[in-house]
């Protein structure tokens, strides 16, 4: 049981124990000498003096403790959250070994072993940097090579979830929905449609085409369908030529063919993290109260086995019907010019609601964020039942509830670059948020934290930040 408590709380109760023995001491010893007191009957001095015994002895134990809270257990909470980011992370982040001065040489020696480690790793990374610039250059010639070929390219697995798709076919599926991987592909094409072409599939043909419409907007495509094997799905083609695709658009190749394993559904709870997908979110609004504000940007990023997804983005700018205070626009930039043709929040939460199908929400102090979209929901009778986390929190259980928890203090202990360019923009912002959320990721799993169900349990522990946050 003692284990699972913290550092600096078992020391606590250490001390505690200590006192409270000190104390016990006293007492007992007091009452031995009030049995043999010359004076039968007359306590009062040893009552008083065992008073001034107990409280003396507190006092003291906690003046001891806050000093050994103070310059051991909080300098070694602190020094073991580094080494683990430090681990973790490619960024060459120096220890604060001044925080560490009452250890002795524990500060310097993990700051050599640490380094020694550091540079052994990167010695091991330059070795593979030549190969994978070599396997991305390749990478971004095929998605080229994709692009200049008039046929738009999505492979879907065997469960029906879009694994890949080239630059033209995001166009056409953003047509519909915003493009994402593992989304199922009759969130886009009609599923009747879909299945009935696929149905024409037989043990000799390899390919069918057939019209299938959209489940938005009343555009209809004609698909050519190619099994790739039983166990591996089938590729669906469209002709660009014949899609309202813009020329110019530039787009990555994205893909995850994992997807296109079969596997048995498996409760979050129970969903390794590094195998989760979330949605990281952000908003800009008019004011800090979400019941009286509005939103005038949504800015949201995918992330998937530890990584942001390239290319699956929202940048959305939102009328709020309303002018935007001088105040606000000093720190997020939008104006009312910017915001005129916008679509309003109902319509925007609607394409985020879309944007984060099947994935986690993840946000910076999400009460905030999740109380404007929640808001306008309501109208649009939508259900947020997406899983919940907040970077606050996975930074408290990492470095304890006395750091310093908003987005830059977090970034700059984790070494997530921040610009000052994109800070306060609701993409930016969320695509920062990201970033430190990967970081995050390998160091708490490196804790015991393995399964989603691990996290929420640990982020409770600290619900009340949020509460003071707010």
């Amino acid at each position: 049981m003692l284990i699972s408590l913290s550092l600096r709380l078992r020391i606590f109760l250490l001390f505690l124990g200590v006192a409270a023995a000190c104390a016990g001491v006293v007492v007992v010893s007091l009452y031995a000498g009030y049995l043999k007191s010359p004076v039968p009957g007359d306590s009062s001095g040893f009552v008083l003096s065992g008073i001034l015994s107990v409280f003396g002895i507190l006092a003291v134990a906690t003046g001891v403790w806050l000093l050994f809270d103070e310059n051991v257990a909080k300098p070694i909470e602190r020094l073991s959250a580094a080494i683990r980011v430090r681990s973790q992370t490619d960024e060459a982040l120096m220890l604060d070994l001044n925080e560490a001065r009452y250890l002795g040489d524990l500060g310097p020696a993990v700051d050599a072993v640490t380094g020694k480690l550091k540079r052994v790793s990167q010695e091991a990374e330059t070795m593979v940097e030549a190969e994978t610039a070599r396997l991305m250059a390749e990478k971004a010639h095929l998605a080229i090579l994709l692009t200049e070929i008039p046929v738009a390219i999505i492979l879907v697995s065997p469960g029906n979830q879009i694994m890949l798709y080239d630059g033209q076919a995001a166009d056409i599926l953003g047509q519909v929905h915003v493009p994402r991987l593992s989304a199922s592909i009759f969130e886009y094409f009609n599923e009747d449609d879909l299945k009935a072409a696929l149905s024409k599939f037989s043990e000799t043909l390899t390919e069918v085409t057939g019209k299938v419409r959209c489940t938005r907007n009343k555009l209809t495509f004609e698909l050519r369908l190619k099994r790739l094997s039983k166990a591996s799905g089938y590729m669906i083609l469209i002709d660009a030529a014949k899609a309202c695709i813009a020329p110019d658009a530039a787009r990555p190749l994205i893909y995850d063919f994992d997807l296109s394993e079969q596997r048995g559904e498996q409760a979050i709870e129970d969903t390794p993290i590094d195998e989760l997908t979330f949605v990281v979110f952000d908003t800009e609004t008019t004011g800090l109260t979400p019941h009286k504000d509005e939103l005038v940007q949504i800015g949201a990023v995918r992330v998937r086995k530890g990584h942001v997804v390239e290319g699956e983005t929202l940048d959305i700018l939102v009328n709020p019907g309303r002018p935007i205070p001088p105040s606000s626009t000093k720190v997020h930039g939008i104006t009312d010019e910017m915001v005129a043709g916008a679509p309003d929040a109902t319509a925007a939460v609607e394409t985020l609601h879309d944007f984060a199908q099947g994935a986690v929400l993840v946000a910076h102090n999400a009460p905030f964020d999740m109380a404007f979209v929640e808001r306008h929901s309501r109208s649009l009778g939508l259900d947020w039942d997406n899983p919940k986390l907040d970077t606050v929190l996975l930074s408290a259980v990492l470095f304890g509830e006395t750091e310093k928890h908003d987005l830059d203090s977090v970034c700059a202990r984790l070494g997530v670059a921040v610009s000052a360019d994109v800070r306060h923009t609701g993409l930016g912002d969320a695509t920062v948020t990201a970033e430190a959320l990967c970081t995050m990721l390998p160091i708490l799993v490196s804790r015991g934290y393995r399964t989603f169900a691990d996290l929420v349990a640990q982020t409770r522990r600290h619900g009340r930040l949020l509460k003071d946050l707010n």
